[in-house]
């Protein structure tokens, strides 16, 4: 699999918080051999929980099944920029890299927002590369957001 095929599975997570009316971001870690070993959507809606986002979900799945606190060695894909918590807890997890689609630039902390990864008191930067997918990862978001208004 490649970059883009991780991609497209973060954007089917994403479809399937859609289906069940959260906002449309899905997460996936992936392992140094290029497993798959946690993914999620957003639940926080439904969940009655703030934190329910999708990278925090998967980041405590991964964890868990490595049983580990650290995740040195995968990489996470996600379908928008993360928020400061998101961007936050990835660093906590020592995630290798971090690949999105869209860019949040209302509540991304990567390369918008706060640029949280820049910040002296960050303890581990990960490798970030955003623009993945980005019309198909925007478009689901745009498409969400406009049926509710």
């Amino acid at each position: 699999m490649n970059k883009q095929d991780y991609m497209l599975r973060a954007i089917q997570l994403a479809k399937q918080a859609v289906a069940e009316d959260e906002v449309p971001v899905g997460a996936v870690v992936v392992d140094s051999a290029g497993k798959i070993i946690a993914e999620a959507y957003n639940q926080s809606a439904h969940s009655g929980d703030a934190t329910a986002h999708a990278e925090i979900l998967a980041i405590q799945r991964a964890c868990a099944k490595l049983k580990t606190t650290r995740l040195w060695d995968c990489d996470m894909y996600v379908s928008l920029e993360p928020c400061t918590m998101c961007a936050a807890a990835i660093s906590f997890a020592r995630i290798k890299n971090l690949y999105f689609g869209a860019t949040d630039e209302k509540g991304g902390a990567v390369i918008s927002g706060v640029k949280f990864y820049d910040s002296p008191t960050c303890h581990h930067k990960p490798v970030v590369e955003g623009g993945i997918c980005a019309a198909e990862c925007g478009k689901i978001l745009k498409d969400f957001f406009k049926a509710k208004r």
